[in-house]
């Protein structure tokens, strides 16, 4: 495996351990660094931990000491742990840098390197990217919020292969000389704002993805976002547009089919996966794909086979003429109003979770061919509001997942779709939105 070559740090504080930080302590105790852990939450005694200590590491855990900056000259943080911790919020006053391991990751790569990052869509079309470049018969492999953190990626990839790195604005946040070959921005919206605090903050730790790109990288973007586009005087790299709206010098589709530049790459009527949102993802992902000469049999072998990624509009079952669809991922309001805007058919909307004071006003002109509503979480009687004041025929409130598939199942009639598309967190209820999803795709398997 490989280890960092002329590591300009001595005493590196790692962060935080999960994956991402553990990841990281290992390539620097590996790579000769001294390295420092600290963990709130970590049990000395287990594992993980004890690994890293017979390795050599400093180990504090069940606090959050200033001394761990002591002698410290770079701090790799979990990407979770907000700038208002006391440890980084110090290390920004000592001016000792402050990054996330996708900075280790870069580093340490030395093939071509993709980087996706949007407000929705990300692990879509970075599983798009990836998959069109493996049906190319092209090494390549998949990092970052996708699989195994980037920097452990890293370590056993070669100078052919290149890396799909899907990215947050948490990990571009803590970024400093992070340079991917293309990176790929696909919108921004409102999101995170209790992390970043104002909107511009948010995108600007997007834009991070492009700012160390040169003339020799390509800027992969939506042409359609007149926020992406203010940046794009500011952007070094070749500029590769992708647009659902409009013939752009990149990617794009009229009503029949997708193009690359004048050329025809296939028929839409072909393609899989539904919806507005994932023929933005697929005109993204080709853009990226043709900057590295992936052939158009590749890209059609996969968009005419890749049926979604799970709960992301992912197509669960037909049973008795109704359709079931698991959006799960489907965290913010923007999310559930593309799938929403994804179907011709009738609906019956399975929402709610998490309330972060938002107001759903905003979804209610999405919710033209919502038929019924089943409401659970914290938001239900507000997401409720919303289906009233958008005339929705039948709406339910309910406890938990199997009763909301039921009443679901027993308001809807042959050709409708049973959509779960939360516009929510699934905190309240659920550790994650993929065991919300899976609790929704064993209740569907459960109908009689």
């Amino acid at each position: 495996m490989k280890n960092l070559q002329s590591f300009p740090y001595t005493h590196v504080l790692v962060l935080g351990l999960a994956k991402s930080g553990t990841a990281a302590a290992h390539l620097l105790l590996d790579s000769g660094v001294t390295v420092r852990v600290n963990d709130m939450k970590a049990d000395e005694a287990s594992e993980p931990v004890q690994e890293l200590k017979s390795k050599g590491a400093d180990i504090v855990v069940g606090s959050h000491p200033l001394s761990v900056l002591d002698d410290i000259d770079l701090v790799v943080k979990n990407p979770g742990i907000p700038y208002e911790n006391p440890i980084v919020d110090e290390a920004v006053k000592r001016e000792i840098p402050v990054v996330t391991e996708v900075e280790l990751g870069g580093m340490l790569h030395d093939g071509p390197l993709i980087g996706i990052t949007g407000s929705n869509g990300k692990t879509t079309t970075t599983t798009l990217i990836h998959e069109m470049i493996k049906a190319d018969h092209k090494p390549v492999s998949v990092a970052g919020n996708i699989g195994e953190v980037s920097c452990e990626v890293a370590r056993t990839t070669t100078e052919e292969e290149t890396m799909v790195a899907e990215l947050s604005s948490f990990q571009l946040l803590g970024t400093e000389n992070f340079r991917p070959d293309i990176a790929v921005l696909l919108n921004l919206y409102e999101a995170h704002l209790d992390y970043h605090h104002t909107l511009q903050n948010y995108h600007n730790a997007k834009a991070k993805i492009f700012e160390n790109q040169t003339e020799e990288d390509t800027f992969v973007y939506n042409a359609d976002d007149q926020k992406i586009c203010s940046y794009l005087p500011s952007v070094k790299a070749k500029q590769v547009a992708f647009s659902i709206q409009e013939k752009v010098d990149g990617a794009w589709a009229d009503d029949k089919r997708i193009y690359f530049y004048d050329e025809p790459i296939m028929k839409i009527v072909d393609i899989l996966l539904v919806g507005e949102q994932n023929l933005q993802n697929i005109l993204a992902a080709v853009a990226a794909v043709k900057g590295i000469g992936v052939s158009n049999e590749a890209i059609r072998d996969v968009l005419t086979s890749f049926k979604g990624v799970a709960h992301r509009l992912e197509f669960v079952t037909e049973k008795n003429g109704r359709f079931f669809y698991n959006d799960s991922k489907a965290t913010n309001i923007l999310a559930t109003s593309y799938a929403l805007r994804s179907f011709k058919q009738p609906i019956i909307l399975l929402a709610g979770g998490l309330d972060r004071g938002t107001s759903f006003d905003s979804l209610t002109p999405y919710m033209s061919s919502v038929k019924g509503m089943v409401v659970f979480g914290e938001t239900a009687d507000m997401l409720a509001d919303a289906g009233k004041q958008a005339g929705v025929e039948e709406i339910v409130k309910v406890g938990n997942m199997d009763d909301a598939v039921q009443e679901a199942y027993q308001m809807s009639v042959e050709d409708d779709v049973i959509l779960l598309s939360p516009a929510c967190a699934s905190w309240d209820q659920y550790r994650t939105f993929e065991e919300r999803g899976h609790m929704f795709t064993e209740a569907v398997h459960k109908l009689n």
